[in-house]
């Protein structure tokens, strides 16, 4: 399975840490962000990762390189100055990624689910990690009925953790898209069709989206 690191955002919340410095490369625990990402897929035996890359984007190539220092074989999709959002990074990265299901992790997130075991369950085009809902989203994203099945967010809800595993087909009605493109209307989509899934951890996840829960982050994976 290949893996993809969302690492195109420009980090905005992060100001003014990502004025000089992407926010994929800001540390937690000594070990830039992305690593995280890295380390995490590595564990999982998955070693061919694809990268997108936009806001300072050549200092993530320059620090990680084609990724034998760490292990894995990197590629690089570059969206140049203008990121496409979730979706629009992924679809312009399709042609690195293959015709079979890929993970995708956002390198602004930690946590310490063993992504060997996210799967594609049958029907679905989507799978999506789904953590407890933060204090940041304490309405949540979605709801699980039926073990797996995503369905809009009811009183018990849950947060899209970043963290989840696609079939091409998931944007193949999107493919001619040019430009920016969010991923929630086709996890939506899915929804409607009931290709979307999801499971539920309890484990250790944070968003490292602002300077406060940066330092949150510091703090407490120890």
């Amino acid at each position: 399975m290949i893996g993809m690191i969302l690492a195109a955002g420009r980090g905005e919340r992060m100001m003014p840490l990502t004025e000089n410095t992407p926010k994929p490369l800001i540390k937690v625990q000594n070990i830039a962000l992305i690593e995280h990402a890295i380390s995490a897929l590595k564990k999982a035996n998955i070693t061919d990762i694809v990268i997108n890359i936009s806001y300072l984007g050549e200092q993530i190539k320059s620090y990680l390189g084609d990724g034998s220092n760490f292990g894995v074989s990197i590629q690089y999709s570059d969206e140049s100055q203008n990121a496409l959002e979730t979706a629009g990074g992924i679809i312009k990265a399709l042609p690195l990624l293959g015709n079979k299901p890929f993970v995708v992790i956002n390198s602004d997130v930690l946590c310490d689910y063993n992504l060997s075991k996210l799967t594609l369950p049958i029907g679905s085009l989507a799978h999506l990690l789904l953590i407890n809902n933060p204090a940041h989203n304490p309405k949540g994203d979605f709801s699980l009925i039926n073990n797996h099945q995503v369905i809009l967010a009811n009183s018990r809800s849950f947060t899209f953790s970043g963290i989840g595993v696609y079939h091409p087909d998931f944007f193949k009605n999107h493919t001619n898209t040019q430009g920016k493109l969010p991923l929630y209307p086709l996890l939506k989509e899915a929804l409607a069709t009931n290709q979307l899934s999801g499971e539920y951890y309890q484990g250790y996840w944070q968003d490292v989206g602002t300077p406060e829960r940066l330092e949150l982050a510091n703090n407490l994976k120890n």
